[in-house]
């Protein structure tokens, strides 16, 4: 039986998979939300729950947080936020403002959502928060302002939990990946050098290390996994 909880948002995406099978691997208690009706044919296994939840919405943020602490023997010590997407476009002046926007609610509003429910829980108990932001963050390229302002925005949101909740016993630090080799990201750069790209499995253990006691001093940091790109 796992000891530990951790909620995985975007469990399901191209970087998702490689985080839970990370954690579970390790021995965590696995809950992973999703959008839309759970399917029907997956085998059930204690170490990985599924719960049907919208985190852009606070009551589907909330329902998720609930089934990641509603195991005592296994509390929840860790947040991993990995929610997001990316979109391009023209300049700001040729980008619509709901187009901007559309990459705050997608990026940041299921990161804040998640972590502001799960923080009463963190706090009682002592456990980690971490935020997927990315490159473009600190390393902005033109045509993705709203992109990029929205992951700028979870490196900020991240560092204000650091601060905020340093002295309760909750970290919380912040990967930034380069390009994540992906099908989806194939698909969309089919003539890229994918050699140059970091992989899921790359990534993951780094989360994995970031949520775990292993990264007990370590709160605030801002960590690149770039790969080769």
């Amino acid at each position: 039986m796992a000891e530990r909880s951790v909620l995985v948002t975007g469990g399901s995406g191209g970087l998702g998979g490689a985080v839970v099978a990370s954690f579970v691997e390790a021995g965590w208690r696995v809950v992973v939300p999703q959008r839309g009706a759970l399917p029907g044919s997956e085998p059930a296994a204690d170490a990985l729950v599924r719960v049907a939840a919208d985190l852009t919405d606070p009551a589907g943020a909330a329902r998720a947080v609930e089934a990641a602490a509603g195991e005592p023997a296994a509390p929840l010590r860790a947040v991993v936020n990995l929610v997001g997407g990316y979109a391009s476009g023209g300049l700001v002046h040729e980008t619509p403002v709901e187009e901007f926007e559309r990459m705050l609610t997608l990026n940041l509003r299921p990161t804040y959502l998640a972590t502001q429910a799960a923080l009463p829980h963190l706090v009682a108990g002592g456990g980690a928060v971490v935020c997927v932001s990315a490159r473009a963050a600190v390393a902005p390229f033109p045509g993705a302002a709203g992109y990029v302002t929205a992951k700028a925005a979870v490196l900020a949101f991240a560092n204000a939990v650091a601060v905020e909740y340093r002295s309760r016993g909750v970290r919380c630090n912040t990967v930034l990946p380069s390009v994540i080799d992906t099908p989806a990201n194939r698909a969309a750069q089919p003539t890229a050098d994918h050699s140059r790209w970091v992989t899921p499995a790359e990534i993951a253990p780094v989360i994995r290390f970031l949520a775990s006691a292993d990264s007990a001093p370590t709160s605030g940091a801002t960590v690149p996994v770039y790969g080769r790109a």
